[in-house]
């Protein structure tokens, strides 16, 4: 089923042993088209200090209730690396917060996942919280220390879907909107359709486009381009209750 990152936004979080917070943003890969981490408002009980969720953690998720629970604690959220949220997150910084959580790894391999197509099988399919490092061979250390030398001068894939919202949106022949949506896969987090505002053109519709229609992003002009003519976007489908 797909789900609106939009009403994502103020889903509860829920660690293994209380409230972590609620989601105020969510970092999608710009290359794969997946979400890769909730951006979580913490509240009171870390200063509102905003922290890094990755679905790679979740082990329920209550939709009507909009809760996503994690299996992980409170102190391994307190104790994880800080990152600054409000700028694009490196390759280094997030194989410091995944091997903090004991998370694989979802590069260097052909699935959306690793070499799978969802995230928790990248953990192992595993509940179990705070899967640490094989300290007695420190081969795990070892390789992250070599992962983090040889994706130091990475480009930076991360980028915030509150940032994205708003960006203009063009076809082959022409501007047609802006980005007012994504839908994302509930259970691969992969990114499925954009839901376009063409008001500015096509005046009172909208339209789903697919993802794989994204033919580049421009973030220093905030343009994305797609590889349709503006009749295909015509002829796209119409988001549910736009009709």
């Amino acid at each position: 089923m797909l789900r609106s990152v939009k009403e994502l936004k103020n889903y509860q979080i829920d660690a293994t042993d209380g409230l972590i917070g609620h989601v105020k943003d969510v970092f999608f890969d710009d290359e794969a088209r997946a979400i890769r981490y909730f951006v979580v408002d913490t509240g009171t009980w870390l200063s509102s200090r905003k922290v890094l969720i990755s679905p790679i953690g979740l082990n329920h998720t209550d939709w009507k209730e909009k809760t996503l629970s994690v299996a992980t604690t409170k102190e391994q959220v307190k104790n994880s690396p800080h990152i600054h949220t409000d700028k694009p997150v490196s390759r280094q910084h997030e194989i410091q917060h995944l091997g903090h959580y004991g998370h694989q790894r979802y590069w260097g391999s052909t699935g959306l996942w690793g070499s799978n197509a969802v995230p928790f099988i990248v953990s192992g399919g595993s509940t179990s919280v705070g899967r640490q490092p094989d300290s007695e061979s420190g081969n795990e250390d070892i390789f992250s220390d070599i992962d983090a030398v040889v994706h130091r001068d990475d480009d930076p894939h991360l980028r915030s879907c509150n940032v994205v919202m708003g960006y203009h949106v063009e076809a082959t022949d022409g501007e047609i909107g802006h980005i007012e949506d994504m839908l994302v896969d509930e259970e691969s987090w992969a990114i499925r359709f954009l839901i376009i505002n063409t008001s500015n053109w096509w005046l009172g519709h909208k339209v789903l486009i697919e993802a794989q229609s994204i033919q580049g992003i421009s973030w220093n002009a905030k343009l994305v381009s797609l590889n349709l003519t503006r009749q295909e976007v015509k002829n796209a489908p119409i988001p549910e209750g736009n009709s």
